[in-house]
């Protein structure tokens, strides 16, 4: 398969059935993202375990399939990650789409490594960091 149609596969299988939309109703921290430029708005719902670990991750909002996509892949891989794993994976996803130049990725990031190529779009670059953004608000806050 194709590097452009497997991008096009996960992005609309993601936004048309994103994986942990909703409330999380023991959520310890909630964090709203929006980009008044499209229209996106994210909501994330976060629960730490005992341990620090990010124990359950949910979203909810409105947004285009860059943006829905993103951030349900970002809820399947952050969680159960130890809160500083979640932190070194949301830099790298960011550094992907937006370092000047292209590097190395720092970690692995599996799924998450299709939305290289937005990182040609800088407005497109705001829709997929969205969510991620909202993570690291959340990942900042003690409780």
């Amino acid at each position: 398969m194709e590097f452009e149609e497997l991008y096009q596969d996960v992005i609309l299988d993601h936004s048309r059935r994103p994986r942990n939309f909703g409330e999380l109703p023991d959520a310890t921290v909630h964090v709203h993202g929006d980009n008044p430029m499209c229209g996106d708005e994210i909501n994330v719902h976060l629960k730490f375990g005992p341990d620090d670990t990010v124990e359950g991750i949910t979203f909810t909002g409105n947004g285009c399939s860059i943006c829905m996509a993103s951030a349900s892949l970002m809820t399947t891989k952050v969680k159960k990650k130890s809160r500083s794993e979640a932190e070194a994976m949301m830099h790298t996803f960011q550094d992907m789409l937006t370092a000047e130049e292209e590097k190395p990725p720092g970690m692995r990031l599996g799924d998450l490594e299709l939305f290289k190529g937005v990182r040609k779009f800088p407005l497109r670059v705001k829709c997929a960091t969205l969510a991620w953004h909202a993570l690291e608000e959340a990942l900042q806050k003690k409780v």
